[in-house]
């Protein structure tokens, strides 16, 4: 599938600072979905602000009965910014992109990596996320095809990648206040949890 101009509308439509913590190494979250569950593992020494900032909406439960309001097949899922009634939720300010020092430590937009969405500016991701479904080369930092910047993954699916993949074949369409990429049956995310906590 060509990618050439996809990475564009992986925009965040809203625009969350964290200061890293102590973290396990590697934690687990699992994503309650209506479509099934998803678990994740996440990599605070190759991302820590990401990772931070990403548990931080974790712990505030800010995920909880989000929707998964953009699915493209054979290129990725996002979610976590907008409620089912598509009232976009309030974040923290955007972090730094930390997708630079990532793909030198070998994360990249592979299948079944989760990285963080953003607008045009490389330093404005809050909350959205996204998880690859097929490698997105061009969503990788220092990727010409892209623009560069790149996006910053953070994770990847340990299980519950046939859930991924079902919620990328759904149908889509306009819905709320997007013309398409829509899924026509709501995937809500029912919960996001640290795993041992």
């Amino acid at each position: 599938m060509n990618l050439k101009g996809l990475w564009k509308p992986l925009v965040a439509l809203s625009a969350a600072a964290a200061s890293p913590g102590a973290l396990a190494a590697d934690p687990q979250v699992e994503m309650r979905t209506s479509a099934g569950t998803i678990r994740l593992e996440l990599y605070p020494q190759k991302a820590p602000k990401t990772v931070e900032n990403f548990l931080r909406y974790v712990r505030d439960r800010h995920y909880d009965g989000t929707v998964f309001h953009r699915v493209i097949d054979g290129f990725m899922i996002q979610g976590g910014g907008f409620e089912r009634s598509y009232r976009q939720k309030p974040t923290r300010p955007p972090i730094a992109n930390e997708a630079q020092a990532g793909v030198k430590a070998g994360l990249k937009n592979e299948v079944g990596t989760i990285a963080m969405a953003r607008t045009s500016d490389p330093d404005s991701a809050t909350a959205q996320f996204f998880i690859n479904v097929a490698n997105n080369a061009p969503l990788n930092w220092g990727d010409t095809r892209g623009d560069g910047h790149g996006y910053a993954v953070f994770g990847k699916v340990v299980s519950g990648l046939d859930v991924v993949m079902k919620i990328a074949k759904t149908p889509t369409g306009a819905g709320g206040p997007f013309p398409r990429d829509v899924p026509g049956q709501t995937v809500v995310i029912e919960s996001v949890t640290l795993v041992g906590q």
